[in-house]
């Protein structure tokens, strides 16, 4: 067994290498400083490699697809009945539905650099299926003219030529152009020490007869080499693997000696943590999100997930947005692809609030709007956008105000509509003048954030508050002087 776990360490993460495997078509990567060979199937073996690709294909096959044609007035409408939105979001190949397809494709990006699709059409030239091809079994050739072509290796071993344009390929960052480069391959160092770090730590466990190791003390001697070979192999079986945890019995006077961490074991365990941030860097994925929460904080991981969204996903998506637009749309198609961030950026129930009242109130967005966003049908009539009253045109602000509209409306009192009305409004004016009142007389001064909050209270222009604040400079008034003060102010006002 010893030699067949030798020769293990070097085998591809396929076991099946008949003729028409997959273990013989994936690349042969250089051997790192480690002594390991390092397959973007191989770094799957680290939970942290497998977790960052898991999170990117996820993310990205969660996102919606919407399909938008531009208007005259520079808005956007969505469209819903042209064959690209079929082929997206609905049933991209006969084998996959959208979720699927996009998690594979993704998932090839992130590991190999590159994700290809044969474009199948029909006889109108529309595209029918996208159907997913291995990275691992194409292979790009350059021709003299300039152009390109594609071989592609089915699992049976036989070879077909596909044209350029029968291909859909999805590059990675690139450094001719032409192909992707693999992050696992340019990684596979740093990947390699990880791998025998975790290989190094797999071993000292199941051959170690603890985890924290140790030494026999024998008083007499053993008869030979062979014998003290026996008793160790036995020593070791008996304690090791399953048997880990079981009494252990000694006999002819023999010692167990515990030895404790070293300083060396210490760091093996530093370096396991810092190679899951050193993934999380390869792949810019924030450590938390892969279960790393060394640093991470209440206070920095929204912030860190608002920068997954920023500076990770979006130039993603950003990628599949030009790679369709480029290779999918027809010349005459007047569409763009967009992938909906909404709901990766919509917060908690408070901050979704705050938004839809600030929208609501300011115009920008309607009610229905509104509903739709937070997944309840629309209602008859909310519809239309309301307008702020106190707000108009810039064009329209000398008709709805004439010069001295402003300079009458501080001299003339407003008449309530009613009694009723007449009551509120004093109860409220009076409620506001005793709060300030009782401030002012604590401070003893009015400075100018006091006065627009004042103007703000009473409902009064800031420029009367500011003539009333100057007519209380320097003078003693008491609470309640106050308090009638402001009651007066916010009546003739």
């Amino acid at each position: 067994m010893g030699l067949l776990s030798f020769f293990d360490r070097f085998r591809a993460s396929s076991d099946d290498r008949s003729s028409w495997g997959d273990f013989w078509f994936e690349p042969v990567s250089a051997r790192t400083s480690s002594g390991f060979r390092v397959t973007p199937d191989a770094s799957l073996r680290l939970s942290a490699v497998y977790a960052c690709v898991r999170i990117l294909s996820e993310t990205m096959a969660s996102l919606p697809i919407v399909l938008y044609r531009k208007r005259a007035d520079g808005g956007k409408d969505r469209v819903t009945d042209h064959w690209l939105h079929t082929l997206l979001c609905r049933r991209p190949n006969r084998y996959q539905n959208p979720f699927e397809w996009r998690e594979m494709l993704q998932g090839h990006l992130a590991l190999r650099g590159n994700a290809y699709c044969q474009i199948i059409t029909n006889p109108r030239g529309e595209i029918v299926e996208l159907v997913p091809i291995h990275p691992d079994r194409v292979r790009m050739e350059l021709l003299r003219s300039g152009e390109f072509r594609y071989r592609v290796t089915d699992r049976f071993g036989d070879e077909a030529v596909l044209p350029r344009g029968d291909v859909w390929h999805l590059r990675g960052l690139s450094s001719d152009g032409l192909m992707g480069m693999s992050p696992i391959e340019l990684a596979r160092e740093s990947l390699g020490m990880a791998l025998a770090a975790q290989d190094y730590g797999s071993r000292f466990f199941a051959n170690d007869a603890k985890p924290t190791g140790g030494w026999i003390e024998f008083p007499g001697s053993f008869k030979d080499a062979e014998a003290k070979k026996v008793f160790r192999e036995s020593y070791q079986a008996a304690q090791s693997g399953a048997n880990r945890g079981k009494v252990l019995v000694l006999e002819n006077g023999m010692k167990f000696h515990e030895v404790g961490v070293t300083n060396k074991d210490a760091q093996f365990l530093e370096l396991r943590k810092f190679q899951i941030t050193d993934i999380a860097r390869i792949f810019r994925v924030p450590p938390h999100m892969i279960a790393d929460l060394d640093r991470a904080t209440f206070s920095n991981i929204e912030q860190q997930s608002l920068e997954f969204v920023m500076h990770t996903m979006t130039p993603w998506a950003e990628r599949w947005e030009a790679s369709i637009g480029s290779e999918l749309l027809l010349e005459g198609d007047d569409l763009e692809v967009e992938f909906d961030f909404a709901n990766l950026m919509r917060g908690d129930a408070a901050s979704r609030s705050a938004y839809y009242q600030s929208g609501i109130q300011n115009g920008w967005l309607t009610r229905n709007e509104a509903r739709v966003a937070e997944n309840l049908n629309p209602l008859e009539g909310l519809d239309e956008p309301l307008r702020p009253l106190n707000m108009v045109e810039e064009g329209d602000a000398e008709e709805a105000e004439p010069p001295d509209a402003a300079a009458d409306s501080e001299l003339e009192p407003q008449a309530p509509v009613d009694e009723e009305t007449n009551a509120r409004f004093r109860a409220v004016l009076a409620s506001a003048a005793d709060r300030w009142a009782r401030r002012i007389s604590r401070s003893g001064a009015i400075d100018e954030k006091e006065i627009c909050l004042i103007a703000e209270a009473l409902a009064v222009p800031v420029s009367v508050a500011e003539k009333w604040a100057q007519e209380q400079d320097g003078r003693t008034l008491s609470e309640p002087d106050l308090r009638q003060s402001l009651i007066q102010l916010g009546m003739n006002s």
